[in-house]
């Protein structure tokens, strides 16, 4: 079943894959027409479609167009015509004007529902949540009531909210949606309405419509402060880690490294806050400060270039079920999961290995086909209750009860570091208070685009720092792409 926000998700990536929303809304409204002309016989029927001035509106204006050379059919639009909120319903509702009898703004539903035989209920779509309002509570209420024949389109109006719709019928597109079922739906009918099966399987430009914006008003540390725990045998990774924290719109980035490496890593940016840890590695003394840094950040990231010396490994295998944060493993902090994979617990957060640290991970190689290592990772992200994103030519995430894969990225990212720039990304999207699976899919998109961008300057002699730079350029393309096209009120 499709979670409510998916369903926009859908719509922008079949967009992005070049199948427009006009063409989507076209065979939705077919469809609904279809239906009810098999499921019921018209010859002196009376037809009204409820319609909302959103696109589930839109579909009704497209099956009332199918169906009045059929039956006596009225559109009923429950605002005036300038409150219709997209363009392509607005469009599909100046097609039926002067073809279909229109009612704007009615002042007597009951008779409209009392004259006719059926009802389409094209008033309000999926994501609704709380109390409905009016008018459409009591319309709501009143065709309850009525016991007329009601086919409800993609979802009855209000489900999810303390009154809904019962249709006899539900039309629904691509998918069952979240609770959905026949006591709430009727019989409910799945059609295709042409939204790519790529649309589905890959992450594109609609799973940015979980990207956060700053509020007007919001102040510093109210878009997320990140904690990075690295460094001391490396000193590059945790910087680009950090680098790339930034660049999605962090607030704050603190770096706690062991003193061999915190001058180094401090040289990098004048933006990073590094605390520098006694000694040459990540030991145990070390936790109960790295847990009070923790404390004070919104979620952290573990592992750029910690090393493998036994005391960093028996660490980290006692700071994760201590730490309160969402986090982000990656490197050598797998690795120390791995001996122990008790240690997550309760831990919420994402990991991030590339084959052989899944390996490493799992005690199982993965296999070659990207079929059974989609199916590997989607079962050990449901053992270990963690988002894991498998890097590689296809990234492959889940949470375990979903997967979805990434085709962007180049073989010049095979360079050190750029896995750390990915680690970045994914931990201030936490920090952000974006999901682990949300943020590890616009993680995965996020790095392997600003990677091809940075292919295309600078080709094989590409490095984390070229792609930390794209990644403006990323945000700019996907966010503004789906910010320019907001997902109609339903």
């Amino acid at each position: 079943m499709l979670p409510f926000e998916e369903v926009t998700v859908l719509d922008r990536n079949a967009q992005y894959l070049g199948v427009p929303m006009s063409q989507l809304m076209e065979n939705a409204g077919k469809a609904i027409a279809d239906a009810v002309m098999k499921k019921y016989n018209l010859a002196g029927k009376k037809v009204a479609v409820l319609c909302g001035t959103g696109n589930n509106g839109g579909d009704g204006f497209v099956a009332a167009r199918y169906l009045r050379v059929h039956c006596d059919c009225t559109v009923v639009l429950l605002s005036e015509e300038k409150n219709i909120s997209s363009d392509i319903a607005r469009l599909n509702f100046s097609k039926i004007r002067g073809k279909v009898k229109t009612v704007v703004t009615p002042s007597n539903m009951g008779e409209i529902i009392n004259g006719n035989d059926i009802i389409i209920d094209a008033m309000l779509g999926a994501g609704q949540s709380g109390k409905l309002r009016e008018p459409y509570a009591g319309i709501v209420k009143r065709l309850n009531a009525s016991r007329k024949q009601i086919v409800s389109v993609d979802v009855p109006t209000g489900m999810g909210t303390d009154s809904a719709v019962k249709p006899a019928m539900t039309v629904t597109f691509h998918d069952l949606k979240e609770g959905m079922e026949d006591a709430r739906c009727g019989k409910v009918l799945v059609v295709d309405i042409g939204i790519p099966k790529e649309a589905e399987t890959y992450i594109g430009p609609g799973e940015f419509i979980y990207f956060p914006k700053p509020a007007q008003n919001s102040r510093k540390g109210e878009n997320g402060r990140l904690l990075i725990v690295g460094g001391g045998p490396y000193t590059g990774a945790p910087a680009f880690a950090g680098s790339a924290g930034y660049k999605m719109g962090l607030d704050l980035v603190r770096i706690v490294t062991p003193s061999s490496a915190a001058q180094i890593i401090a040289g990098y940016s004048p933006s990073f806050i590094v605390h520098p840890l006694p000694g040459q590695v990540l030991n145990v003394s070390h936790i109960k400060e790295v847990l009070g840094l923790i404390g004070e950040c919104d979620a952290f990231v573990l592992g750029p270039g910690l090393g493998t010396a036994p005391d960093t490994m028996s660490a980290v295998a006692e700071l994760l079920p201590k730490a309160p944060k969402p986090v982000v493993i990656d490197a050598d902090a797998i690795r120390a999961v791995g001996l122990n994979r008790k240690v997550l617990k309760g831990v919420k957060g994402v990991l991030t290995p590339h084959a052989g640290e899944f390996e490493l991970l799992t005690g199982e190689k993965l296999p070659e086909d990207l079929d059974g290592r989609a199916k590997a990772v989607k079962s050990w992200a449901k053992k270990l209750d963690m988002t894991i994103l498998l890097k590689g030519p296809v990234d492959i995430v889940s949470d375990g009860n979903i997967v979805k894969l990434n085709r962007t990225g180049n073989p010049g990212m095979t360079v050190g570091g750029t896995g750390d720039v990915l680690t970045g990304i994914v931990g201030a999207l936490l920090a952000r208070k974006v999901s682990p699976f949300n943020a590890a899919r616009i993680g995965a998109i996020t790095n392997g685009y600003s990677g091809d961008l940075a292919f295309q300057d600078v080709g094989y002699s590409l490095g984390p720092g070229e792609v930390v730079c794209k990644i403006t350029e990323t945000l700019k393309k996907f966010v503004e792409w789906w910010t320019a096209r907001p997902a109609p009120p339903q």
